[in-house]
């Protein structure tokens, strides 16, 4: 046999000839960069110059940024321009503005299109989108995108991804937008204004795992045939009008991680078969109208972790097979109908850390066995007729809780001494049966930001160690019989929220109270029907985050201070049975946000200015000196 010898310098050639072909790219498709630059054209404000490399003179599929072509055709495969953007050091975070180009429906090849996160690009999606039979990833999720979503979509027949979120979407969902997507494995269309019912449809997309429909005005009730998306790992129809019951359905979706379903209008008992989901580890059912039991094979659910059921109608004992449930770490059912007593297998959940159970008819005594929850930091309570009489010594000695809350349970008494010494940084002991004194030692819950309690029967002043709590946010005194001075309460803190009204605090009000540095954030301040005295302070308008002032019954004299509309914010003024005189101020009346006013019972006088807000002649009776619009006419 004969051999041939091929010359070294031939296979050099041939080598690098092959190389050479491996990597020649075809330059950008006419068709393709004409569409992406109509595209660019219709940008009416890039900030961040996310298409500055988007040049006609230039090579697309080479030369700019976010594009990607087909190395042998030359054809647009990728456009990828989030305005949310990261690399190895960096994250940026823009905008771009204008609309969607109908053009980008000419890039047929195109398997992946993001426009996601510019916040600021509008208009409707344009139909010819549906002509990217190729598209596998479709994202236009966070913009002010409006309209409906087109029907020509449903010819996206090979779509993995589709994520419409956020935009300000309306009409219904197509019917025919599901009927032909076999492939579609995640699907958002959350944080829209669409309506109409969910379609039955939905039942064909057999791939789907993620499915989010949350934060629109959907209706109607949760498809029967949800139960053959046996891919599902996630479902979230939250914060809708949907209406009906549970489908038992649900229970046949087993790979089921996520099921939120709250804030809408369902009704009925959750089905027994909610047992079935074996996967599920979060579980928001809350704001509903769901009744009947809550069914034992909730117990089965051995990979929950999180179970919120409340603000519903939910009757019958708590079953004792939540004690089954030890990966669970947050079980919240406030605001049901539960009856009977707490079970004892609560104490088996050892992963627990909060536990909130208030707004029952649940009866006590309250099983020691919690005691044993060493990973608990809430514990909600309130609300329950336990007739507790004290509070258990074993939650100080065997919890670590940073929040308790125990309030209409039946305490009496003093606040315990060990509150003093406790972890406790909220504590809710309101409309209990409270007495005495504040305890000096109070003081020492230096952490505490929470306190309130509220409808009790203290009858002290304020002790001076109550400047310690330089935490203090949210201070509820109401309904008490408290005393003395307000100075101290306004030391220390950077409170958001107070209440001291329905007490006997007296000695008139700081000039300087708005310029109080613990009064910065202030948000509502509540001081109606103690016998205060003296007038309001001018710098009370400093107080730029405050939105609801309630002072009646303060037996406050002198004018209403003009600078009280430098309060901006102000939404609620409450002023009345005082002995206030003089003219209401014109700034006070046109407050732009201003809802509520009430000057009614004053020794006020002049004519009311003109003002927007809508308030009744009633605000301001008690005046004899007043007229104007809403009172009769001023005589001249």
């Amino acid at each position: 046999m004969r051999t041939f010898k091929i010359p070294f310098s031939l296979i050099s050639i041939l080598i690098l000839a092959n190389i050479f072909s491996l990597n020649l790219v075809e330059p950008c498709n006419t068709i393709d960069k004409e569409a992406l630059l109509d595209f660019k054209r219709r940008i009416t404000d890039d900030p961040s110059q996310l298409l500055k490399t988007w040049v006609a003179s230039t090579d697309c599929c080479t030369s700019w940024a976010g594009v990607d072509c087909d190395r042998v055709t030359g054809r647009v495969v990728n456009v990828s321009m989030s305005g949310l953007q990261s690399g190895d050091d960096f994250i940026l975070d823009t905008s771009m503005s204008g609309t969607l180009s109908p053009f980008l429906g000419n890039l047929t090849y195109l398997q992946l299109l993001d426009f996601s996160n510019n916040k600021e690009l509008s208009g409707p999606i344009p139909s010819q989108l549906g002509k990217l039979s190729h598209l596998t990833l479709l994202f236009l999720d966070t913009n002010k995108l409006n309209g409906s979503i087109p029907t020509s979509l449903s010819n996206l027949h090979k779509l993995k991804k589709l994520y419409l979120s956020d935009n300000k979407l309306s009409g219904s969902i197509p019917i025919s937008l599901f009927q032909s997507m076999p492939s579609l494995s995640e699907l958002g269309l959350s944080g829209n204004q669409l309506s109409g019912p969910i379609p039955t449809s939905i039942e064909t997309l057999i791939a789907l795992t993620k499915l989010d429909l949350n934060t629109n005005n959907l209706t109607g009730k949760i498809p029967f045939g949800i139960g053959k998306l046996k891919s599902l790992t996630h479902i979230d129809f939250s914060m809708n009008n949907i209406q009906g019951s549970i489908p038992n359905s649900i229970g046949e979706l087993s790979q089921l991680n996520t099921l939120y379903l709250n804030d809408n209008k369902l009704f009925g008992p959750i089905p027994s078969s909610i047992g079935k989901l074996i996967s599920l580890q979060f579980l928001r059912l809350w704001n509903n109208k769901l009744s009947g039991v809550l069914p034992n094979s909730i117990g089965n659910l051995h990979q929950i972790q999180r179970m919120y059921i409340d603000n519903n109608m939910i009757t019958g004992k708590l079953p004792s097979s939540i004690g089954n449930l030890g990966t669970l770490t947050d079980l919240s059912m406030t605001n049901n109908h539960f009856v009977g007593k707490i079970p004892e297998s609560f104490g088996n959940l050892k992963n627990l850390t909060l536990l909130d159970l208030s707004g029952n008819q649940l009866i006590g005594p309250i099983p020691t066995q919690l005691g044993q929850l060493k990973l608990l930091q809430i514990l909600g309570l309130s609300y329950n007729p336990f007739k507790l009489g004290t509070i258990p010594d074993w939650i100080f000695s065997n919890l670590t809780l940073f929040e308790l809350n125990l309030a209409g349970t039946g305490l009496k008494g003093q606040l315990p001494r060990w509150l003093s010494s406790s972890t406790v940084t909220k504590l809710d002991l309101s409309s209990n049966e409270f007495t005495g004194k504040l305890p000096s030692w109070i003081g020492n819950m230096s952490g505490l930001w929470f306190f309130n309690i509220s409808n009790n029967g203290f009858d002290s002043a304020i002790p001076d160690e109550f400047k310690n709590l330089t935490s203090i946010q949210n201070l509820d005194l109401h309904s008490n019989k408290f005393s003395g001075s307000l100075e101290v309460i306004f030391t220390q803190g950077s409170y958001t929220n107070i209440d001291l009204s329905n007490n006997m605090f007296r000695g008139g009000l700081d000039v300087d109270l708005g310029n109080n540095p613990a009064l910065n954030s202030i948000n509502s301040l509540i001081l109606s029907n103690n016998p205060l005295g003296g007038s309001i302070p001018e710098s009370i308008g400093n107080l730029t985050q405050l939105q609801v002032l309630e002072m009646e019954g303060n037996g406050l004299s002198g004018k209403i201070p003009e600078e009280i509309g430098d309060a901006k914010q102000l939404t609620t003024i409450l002023l009345s049975k005082n002995r206030l005189s003089g003219s209401i101020p014109r700034s006070v009346l046109n407050l732009e946000n201003l809802e509520v006013l009430d000057v009614s019972m004053n020794r006020l006088s002049g004519e009311i200015p003109p003002h927007k807000a809508n308030i009744p002649a009633s605000a301001f009776d008690g005046n004899d000196g007043l007229c104007g619009a809403p009172l009769p006419t001023c005589s001249s």
